[in-house]
C-alpha cells in the first residue's frame, strides 16, 4: 500500500518541508512514500482530516494549524499539552495523534551550534504557537531568566500559559515597535525570535547602529540568536547579530532537526539526518 504524508497551511506553498521529507524518503528506500504541500485553512482542517484513509500516516502542521491540531485529536503528546501547540499528526488505527517536535528541532539546532553553552539570560519575541515550543525548549536548555516580549498581551496568553504549566519564571514585556527590544537583546545570551518574516527589522537596523560605534561590546560573549524566519535567509536580524559579534542559527536548522523526528515518527526508521541536510543545502543554492 502507497503512504502518503504532506504539510498543511496557510500559505504553504514555499513550505521547506517536502524537499526534507522526500530526501528522507529517498535515503532510506520508501519508494512507495510521498509527502506533498497542501494548502489549508483552520476552517477547512476538520473536515478534510474526517475524510482521509487508512493510506495517511502523517501529517506536518503549520501556521495557523498548530493549535486547533490540538483540539482535534484523539490522543496528545506531554510537549504538545504542554505548548497547546502540534505541529504534527499521525495518523493510526489507534487514531489521531498530537505532537510537538518543533522542541526538539529548536533544542537540538541550538545545541548544535553551541555545544555545551550555559544560557543563563534568554529573550524569545513573539507571542504564538511557536513562542510557545521555543519556551519549552529554553525550560530543557536550562535558562536560568527568561523574558517573552510580544506585540500584544491578549494575544499571547497561550505562550504565558504554557510557561505556567511548564513552571517557568517568565517576565512578560509589550513591545509598541521592535527596536524597543534592543536592550533585552544585547543582555541575552540566547535571543530566539519568532516573530513573521521582516517583523524584526527595525531591531536589526538598531543593532547595526549601535554595532557600528567605537564603543566596546555589543553582545554577550557567544551569545546565540535563532531565526526561526528562515526566507529570506539571512533574515536582516541574522546579518546583524554576526555582524555584532554573535552565533546565528538558522530557521533552516530547526525545520530540519524538527522534520527529522517527524520521519522517524511517521516511518518507524531512523532519519537520515545527513541526507537531509545535503538536500536543504542544495535547495538554498
Amino acid at each position: 500500500m502507497r503512504r502518503y504524508a504532506a504539510v498543511l497551511g496557510s500559505p504553504v506553498s514555499d513550505s521547506l518541508s517536502p524537499t526534507l521529507h522526500q530526501a528522507a524518503y529517498r535515503a532510506l528506500g520508501l519508494t512507495d512514500w510521498s509527502y506533498r504541500a497542501i494548502e489549508m485553512t483552520e476552517a477547512d482542517l476538520p473536515e478534510w482530516l474526517d475524510q482521509l484513509g487508512p493510506e495517511w500516516a502523517g501529517l506536518s502542521l503549520t501556521r495557523p494549524l498548530k493549535r486547533i491540531a490540538v483540539t482535534l485529536a484523539d490522543q496528545i503528546g506531554p510537549l504538545a499539552a504542554a505548548t497547546g501547540a502540534a505541529n504534527t499528526l499521525l495518523l493510526g488505527s489507534t487514531g489521531r495523534s498530537a505532537l510537538n517536535t518543533d522542541v526538539h528541532g529548536i533544542v537540538a539546532a541550538v545545541q548544535e551550534a553551541a555545544p555545551g553553552a550555559n544560557f543563563g539570560k534568554a529573550v524569545v519575541l513573539g507571542g504564538g504557537a511557536t513562542a510557545a515550543s521555543a519556551l519549552a525548549a529554553l525550560s530543557e536548555l536550562g535558562a536560568a531568566a527568561i523574558q517573552l516580549w510580544v506585540r500584544s498581551i491578549s494575544r499571547s496568553q497561550a505562550a504565558t500559559a504554557a510557561a505556567t504549566g511548564m513552571g517557568l519564571k517568565l517576565q512578560i514585556h509589550r513591545f509598541a515597535a521592535p527596536y524597543e527590544i534592543l536592550p533585552a537583546c544585547r543582555q541575552a545570551n540566547l535571543l530566539i525570535s519568532a516573530l513573521p518574516p521582516g517583523a524584526a527589522d527595525h531591531l536589526a537596523t538598531a543593532l547595526e547602529m549601535v554595532a557600528a560605534r567605537p564603543s566596546g561590546q555589543v553582545l554577550p560573549d557567544g551569545a546565540v540568536l535563532l531565526d526561526v524566519a528562515y526566507q529570506p535567509w539571512p533574515s536582516a536580524l541574522a546579518r546583524a547579530w554576526s555582524k555584532a559579534g554573535g552565533v546565528v542559527v538558522s530557521g533552516r536548522t530547526m525545520l530540519l532537526h524538527q522534520a527529522a523526528r517527524q520521519v522517524c515518527l511517521m516511518t518507524g526508521r531512523e532519519a537520515p539526518l545527513e541526507a537531509m541536510r545535503a538536500a536543504l543545502a542544495r535547495q538554498a543554492e
